[in-house]
């Protein structure tokens, strides 16, 4: 990793622009079309579930208050507002929970910042299915690249890299659907050079609690959303903004490679590298959750009865998430003690799964069985997790013991739901289902899965938008 700018032969902003432009939704392998279906499906399921959280009326009423020409669709009968506002309180439902898909190199969650952007844009410029899968999967791609290039120098000077990445990714689907004419590239560029001076997002909620990061992944979406828009109306900013001499790069990391923002672009999709995720919580302790509740299943295992648990995780895991006494519920999602302790306090787990949600951990820390048990679980650095470990993944070993002598140990080298052990289509479908007949009619419901699935050939998003709308 470089401590200066890149070679001066690349012009990493460019070429993002230059990628972002020739997009064609038509033309995208047959992988990332299904891919970009199923993570659809995925982030408007987590919306579904997000849109009934406390700080998702918040968004609306603030929404309500401040107005807005009425373009774009609130998910969920939110009614009508304008395109950044729309996407503030959609991004707010997707982002809030952690239950969106993540990628774990790059230590972000493209889905609740690019969706939402690139729908309430494409409904009010009218754009076609095929282009807002156009701009969905190049937003993904610079979400997800600028990341890689700053990481992990960036995350350790305490920066939330959804928040502060996420602008270029609702920027690129944006400008993706606003800029046209001639000079579209330039236009592109301009817009990622607005959007890096709307970037925020600090980690201080790691330490201290609050409900800052329910909100990261919907503010990197609006402003990503109101770049493009400023620079629709003609405003433009530094086309060079991520390698120059004073441009991102060098503001955000101690170090930065943008060969490995821009080696593939357009062939390699990084998209693909993202996770779904089975639980509410930090994608990095997905592992530990599966190990720990496939022993306790195993063995039949009852949290009374353990007088150890120890978990082996690579050293990337060591500090932020690692305590035992979350102090509240956004710190307990991100701890893995107590993510553990809930899967092992609850039990009752199957083959199939039991899905651990934002109530569930809301009702956990209220309960001193989970609260002691966490206390008590050992985190140690492991090899064999340091190694299985990637861009991808996070594993983790799981060791049970308990007073008779027993002991178990399990090593999960990634989570379902990981690249490496990825959802089927049917899997999203069903999953979205679940969650949406809660909202729909069985007939209704159908023709609500026909219309996510065939969006590419759709004429527009109006369909889709007007189904989410009315879904209740």
């Amino acid at each position: 990793m470089t401590s200066g700018s890149t070679a001066p032969e690349r012009e990493p902003t460019r070429e993002f622009a230059r990628f972002i432009a020739t997009l064609d939704g038509g033309s995208l392998p047959r992988s990332v079309r299904e891919h970009l279906q199923g993570a659809l499906l995925d982030t408007l399921r987590v919306a579904s579930l997000g849109e009934r959280a406390p700080w998702s009326e918040w968004a609306r009423a603030l929404a309500r208050d401040l107005g807005g020409r009425e373009r774009s669709t609130v998910l969920f009968g939110g009614g009508r507002t304008d395109p950044e506002r729309a996407t503030f309180v959609n991004a707010t439902y997707a982002g809030s929970l952690d239950a969106d898909d993540v990628h774990v190199g790059a230590m972000l969650h493209p889905g609740c910042v690019v969706i939402p952007a690139a729908l309430a844009v494409g409904e009010a410029a009218g754009a076609t299915g095929r282009e807002v899968i156009a701009a969905i999967a190049a937003g993904y791609e610079t979400m997800i690249r600028i990341a890689l290039a700053i990481q992990p120098t960036h995350f350790r000077r305490g920066f939330q890299s959804t928040a502060t990445c996420g602008v270029f990714g609702a920027a690129a689907a944006a400008a993706s659907l606003l800029a046209r004419g001639a000079d579209r590239e330039t236009r592109i560029a301009g817009t990622l050079g607005l959007a890096a001076s709307f970037s925020g997002g600090l980690t201080q909620f790691y330490h201290s609690g609050s409900t800052v990061k329910r909100i990261h992944a919907a503010h990197a979406a609006r402003e990503g959303v109101h770049a493009a828009q400023l620079a629709a109306a003609g405003f433009d900013g530094p086309v060079d903004i991520l390698e120059g001499r004073d441009g991102y790069a060098r503001a955000y990391a101690d170090g930065h490679d943008f060969s490995i923002a821009l080696d593939g672009l357009g062939s390699r999709w990084r998209l693909l590298e993202t996770a779904v995720k089975p639980h509410a919580c930090s994608a990095r302790v997905l592992s530990a959750i599966e190990a720990a509740a496939t022993l306790a299943a195993r063995h039949e295992v009852r949290w009374q009865d353990l007088s150890e648990v120890r978990v082996g995780i690579p050293a990337v895991i060591q500090g932020r998430l690692t305590s035992g006494s979350p102090s509240d519920l956004q710190a307990a999602q991100m701890s893995l003690p107590f993510c553990v302790a809930m899967a092992l306090v609850r039990g009752g787990w199957t083959d199939a799964g039991v899905a651990l949600g934002l109530d569930d951990f809301d009702g956990a820390l209220a309960d001193p069985r989970v609260r002691d048990l966490a206390k008590r679980i050992v985190c140690e650095p492991d090899p064999e997790a340091e190694q299985a470990s990637t861009a991808e993944s996070v594993g983790a070993r799981v060791t049970l013991a308990v007073g008779t002598g027993e002991r178990w140990s399990l090593f999960v080298p990634a989570p379902a739901g990981s690249a490496s052990r990825p959802l089927a289509l049917p899997d999203h479908r069903a999953r979205f289902a679940r969650e949406l007949a809660r909202r729909c009619e069985p007939a209704a419901l159908e023709a609500l899965l026909e219309s996510v699935c065939t969006l590419e050939s759709q004429p527009g998003v109006d369909d889709l938008l007007a189904r989410l709308g009315e879904a209740r």
